[in-house]
């Protein structure tokens, strides 16, 4: 448990939901992860447990229960809000699967999409998780990092050092099958009013139809979408 709010139970229950919402745990399992003595561990998700936010799989194991979906439905995200229709004008302007991605941690999330609704396609669902290692949305997520955080990227990824001194002297970065064999990307940073990187924003699908160089038909189209959402924030 790194976060503490110094109210005990409402850390120990916090705790007990990430890392149920990770994968399914059974109270061993709680128990060993957490550090926590078996009947605090139980007395707390069996109470999350009534309350609908954990639920029992199955095998017994408690994962995330309904209550966590439908609190999620009222939630309100004004950089997720912007983007919707900024994702589909890029979608019908370029033929493309446009994305929005935010970095959390060593992933980056894929936080709204806008498909073409048919032909080949590289869908990215909501919600999907994918390596800061691979990918033109990494690249711009961590061009503008600090100097450790960035050399702990760089470190094992499938990217160099001269991909970021693009990224930064270009705005705007692409891969080719390099975070999926067959995909292609191009992604553009969107700031807040001071500057900082908050999301990604990127246009994705087949390598064979986007080229080998996606920055000659598609900068331009991402590069004025990135501003347009950003004078929306």
């Amino acid at each position: 448990m790194d976060t503490s709010t110094g109210i005990g139970v409402l850390d120990k229950a916090v705790a007990i939901v990430e890392c149920c919402a990770r994968t399914p745990r059974s109270l061993a399992e709680l128990v060993d992860e957490l550090g926590l003595p078996r009947a605090t561990a139980h007395r707390i998700a069996s109470a999350l447990e009534a309350h609908r936010v954990l639920r029992r799989d199955n095998q017994s194991r408690w994962v995330v229960g309904p209550a966590i979906l439908e609190l999620a439905a009222f939630a309100r995200d004004p950089l997720v809000d912007s983007s919707m229709v900024i994702l589909r004008k890029l979608r019908d302007l370029t033929g493309e699967s446009a994305q929005l991605f935010v970095r959390e941690d060593d992933a980056r999330i894929c936080v709204a999409a806008s498909e073409r609704s048919s032909g080949l396609r590289d869908t990215v669902p909501i919600g999907a998780r994918l390596s800061m290692k691979a990918g033109s949305a990494a690249h711009v997520l961590i061009a503008w990092s600090d100097d450790e955080d960035l050399r702990s990227v760089l470190a094992d990824s499938a990217f160099s050092p001269r991909t970021i001194a693009g990224v930064r002297r270009r705005g705007w970065s692409a891969s080719i099958a390099e975070r999926e064999p067959g995909v292609a990307s191009i992604s553009a940073p969107v700031r807040d009013r001071r500057g900082k990187v908050i999301a990604a924003l990127s246009i994705s699908g087949p390598a064979e139809r986007i080229g080998r160089s996606p920055g000659t038909r598609l900068s331009r189209p991402l590069l004025n979408a990135a501003a347009e959402l950003e004078r929306k924030l």
